[in-house]
């Protein structure tokens, strides 16, 4: 009986291996790969002539795709929620043993600015490129090989410019930009309800190839690591014809359909503020929010449902920034109460705080650098980018932001010791140390 079921078996990976080799022999010959094909054919005895339905060999290997990563986000998304505090190795920022670390010190330069004030600012995934966005309605995109030209002491000789283009497409200020993981795409969210693809190969394109209509403000806007669907939060109420509902949840976008999907429990969800920020994890197993009403959320990135609410994270403030940690272990957030704080995801607890650093009036970011050893933020009142040993929390450096008024955002590059801030002064600076 064994020895049959074993025959049995063999007959049907053999049956499967033909199957395979037939697919690839027809893919490679209907685009004109002869060649190739031909040598498959004759390695695996499959005739050139072999009959199959057009594309099937990729609809295939899309689908596998599309499972794998479903399965994956799956796994990605719950082990965060059902590991114990103890269950994992600790994270660098959840270890206070030894001293706090020296952060180096960084210079600044103004690298370049709008006609008037610069609102965000976002770096590719591979710190290649730098986009940063305006209440001038304008989006420049600068190339950080220039950039770092400009800090070169002979570069005064030599001016460096290190605007590569400028898109003007938007009618109202910008909110948020995103870089599409894989492709030469960035995407704005603006005061115009839209949110807007860019394609920056192009040398000469200045105005959107795809659009996406909102009925709101868009506030923010996050792609997903697969860059197949990205997030926007909204300021205002959600029309009810659209999502049938006053709550402010975030919007999941198809962006090869532009379907809009909705999380399952959005009308029990009581949600009442506007969404500040949104911004995906690492695999895209979650997403999270931070709200008008001083609220982190917790969201499922395969379902879109609430799985996590931390209500009243920064009081009775807004809660304007909430970033996760590589790990995805953590969240970093920053709110209008003049705190930045750090949340552990599995349980929603309150792991450490950052405080002497002023911010009440702007939307401020709280921000690690590339290797999550320091927390960066800004102090209002005085004018100051502050930084913070992460797994301490003491206050190890401050600089001035040579800013005219305070900067109202703040990135970092994610693989080196590089920021920017962007003022209400309209102005663009690059920090490295």
């Amino acid at each position: 009986m064994e020895s049959n079921n074993s025959l049995e078996q063999i007959l049907q990976d053999g049956k499967l291996y033909r199957h395979v080799n037939s697919l690839i022999v027809a893919h490679l010959r209907d685009n004109n790969l002869n060649q190739a094909a031909s040598a498959v054919a004759s390695a695996t005895m499959t005739p050139m002539n072999v009959e199959a339905p057009p594309n099937k060999l990729l609809e295939l290997v899309a689908k596998g795709v599309a499972v794998e990563k479903d399965e994956t986000l799956r796994v990605a998304g719950r082990i965060l929620l059902i590991c114990a505090p103890g269950d994992l190795v600790k994270h660098s920022v959840n270890d206070t043993k030894g001293p706090s670390k020296n952060i180096p010190k960084h210079e600044s330069r103004h690298i370049s600015e709008h006609k008037n004030v610069a609102r965000c600012a976002r770096f590719s995934p591979d710190g290649r490129f730098l986009a940063t966005g305006s209440a001038d309605t304008s989006i420049k995109l600068l190339e950080m090989e220039k950039v770092k030209q400009m800090m070169q002491p002979d570069a005064r000789d030599a001016p460096v410019r290190p605007v590569i283009r400028t898109f003007y497409d938007h009618q109202q200020p910008i909110n948020d930009l995103d870089f599409h993981p894989q492709n030469t795409v960035l995407i704005s969210g603006a005061k115009d309800r839209t949110i807007k693809f860019f394609d920056f190969s192009k040398t000469v394109a200045k105005r959107a190839f795809r659009v996406i209509q909102d009925t709101h403000n868009v506030r923010s806007v996050s792609f997903h690591p697969s860059g197949d669907y990205l997030l926007a939060g909204k300021n205002g109420v959600p029309e009810r014809q659209l999502v049938g509902t006053d709550h402010q949840i975030p919007h999941l976008y198809d962006i090869n359909t532009f379907k809009c999907y909705l999380p399952p429990n959005f009308q029990e969800m009581g949600v009442n503020g506007a969404i500040n920020q949104v911004r995906y994890s690492s695999t895209g197993g979650m997403y999270v929010t931070a709200s008008k009403d001083g609220s982190i959320r917790l969201w499922d990135g395969v379902t879109a449902s609430c799985v996590r609410s931390i209500d009243g994270a920064h009081g009775a403030a807004e809660a304007t920034s909430a970033n996760f940690t590589k790990d995805q272990r953590y969240v970093l957030s920053s709110g209008k109460d003049s705190s930045v704080k750090l949340w552990e995801v599995g349980t929603g607890r309150l792991v450490k705080q950052y405080l002497g650093a002023t911010h009440t009036q702007l939307r401020c970011q709280a921000v690690f650098n590339d290797t999550e050893e320091f927390v960066l933020s800004i102090d209002e009142s005085l004018n100051e980018i502050v930084a913070w040993d992460a797994p301490t929390t003491e206050k190890v450096a401050r600089w001035p932001s040579n800013h005219n008024g305070a900067p109202r955002w703040l990135e970092h590059s994610p693989v080196e010791a590089t920021f920017v801030s962007c003022g209400i002064d309209r102005s663009i600076r690059f920090f490295s140390s």
